[in-house]
């Protein structure tokens, strides 16, 4: 089925070829960082993780958001999401090849990764994150691609790939957690210390997978034939919304426990990130940018006329996406090193570097999902065309 990928139209290979030369750009950014070493990076002792391992963070979420659309359409037979569901499950493959690779660049010497598997430490929870990814990431391309290739066959899928679906939907919601067990188990960073990190992990991704999905599925109706369908994109937004709406009560929950229980280390890193801490506060923009594209959301999405609107749900969509990114893509991780355990502010900025490579990470990753969708698109045009013929 990948030859369907060699056909398209001028658009669809301009696309490619722009995401190419973004790739080509990241690709020698880092390799002068490799070159360099970390010192090219505004990375230092007391911001270790930064742009680089944020975005593996917002990423995670985004590729476990594919069960929202698993378990209505395989446990409950929601046909709405039958043109829709092999969608989510290949946007997970690019998702955690991008979480992968921005682990990758975030080492030194990056050959260590090898180190993960070759000398397994099953009490490190980076072991159990790279573990699950791994085997998610198989599984989204085996069932994706297995279904696919039945559908263009007009067959049924083989028994053994509906097992394989139902172990993927509790080891979507095991990626998110074992992550979010990355931060919680780290117990002198203050900020991550919580035990709602995992569920404010999930409730960020069912509401920024979702609403990515619903980006795609109306630029796909706009500059495609095809149509995921208007009561699966509705069901989709149904879904954004409660999952925002969590989102937000769990973030609150996390300024009453630390500004009520008056504990300095609970509280530091959140005024840092809304309010700056001795005139240093470059995130408190950025923070408050979210948050307002946030609740906004919120109120467009429980209006029923304006959510039924695509233009305005598309738009809505977009700044939920923003406004996720920016608290798991920037403030989260970031604000959990700042103050450090001394009590003092070194801030981060991210530099040129950085940012082309998180660039050219995010263009691979555009990459492999614009030809993923391509195969889809091309299947299920083939699929509904020998219908039609049958039909008549």
């Amino acid at each position: 089925m990948f030859e369907k990928t060699l056909t398209g139209s001028r658009l669809y290979f301009s696309w490619l070829f722009f995401l190419l030369v973004m790739v080509g750009i990241g690709t020698l950014a880092y390799l002068y960082q490799y070159f360099v070493g970390l010192k090219a990076t505004g990375m230092s002792r007391d911001v270790s993780w930064a742009l680089y391992i944020s975005q593996l963070t917002f990423l995670v979420g985004v590729a476990a958001s594919a069960v929202m659309l698993v378990l209505p359409y395989y446990l409950h037979n929601y046909k709405a999401f039958g043109r829709i569901t092999v969608l989510g499950e290949f946007l997970a493959v690019p998702a955690v090849f991008m979480c992968m690779l921005f682990v990758f660049v975030d080492l030194g010497q990056p050959m260590r990764i090898m180190n993960v598997f070759l000398h397994p430490t099953p009490n490190s929870i980076l072991f159990w994150d790279a573990t699950v990814l791994n085997v998610y990431m198989f599984l989204n391309i085996i069932i994706g691609w297995t279904v696919l290739e039945c559908e263009r066959k007009a067959v049924k899928p083989p028994t053994w790939v509906k097992v394989l679906i139902y172990i993927s939907i509790p080891w979507a919601v095991s990626i998110h957690t074992v992550t979010a067990f990355l931060y919680a188990g780290l117990p002198g960073r203050h900020m991550w210390l919580t035990a709602v990190m995992a569920p404010r992990f999930l409730a960020s991704a069912f509401a920024a997978g979702p609403s990515l999905l619903i980006i795609l599925g109306l630029i796909l109706r706009k500059f495609t034939k095809f149509d995921v369908g208007q009561e699966a994109i509705r069901m989709l937004s149904k879904i954004v919304t409660y999952a925002l709406i969590i989102n937000m009560f769990l973030f609150g929950m996390e300024f009453f426990t630390a500004f009520y229980s008056n504990i300095p280390g609970h509280m530091h890193s959140l005024v840092y990130l809304f309010a700056g801490i001795h005139g240093h506060g470059v995130l408190v923009p950025w923070m408050w940018v979210s948050v307002s594209l946030a609740f906004i959301s919120i109120i467009l999405l429980v209006i029923p006329k304006t959510r039924n609107n695509n233009t305005v749900l598309g738009i809505t969509a977009v700044m939920i996406f923003v406004a996720l990114w920016i608290d798991k893509g920037l403030g989260l991780i970031i604000g959990g090193f700042i103050p450090n355990p001394l009590e003092q502010v070194r801030e981060y900025v991210p530099t040129a570097i950085e940012i082309l490579v998180t660039v050219g990470i995010y263009s691979l990753g555009a990459l492999i999902l614009t030809l993923l969708y391509k195969v889809v698109l091309s299947v299920k045009a083939e699929s509904e065309s020998g219908k039609i013929m049958a039909a008549h």
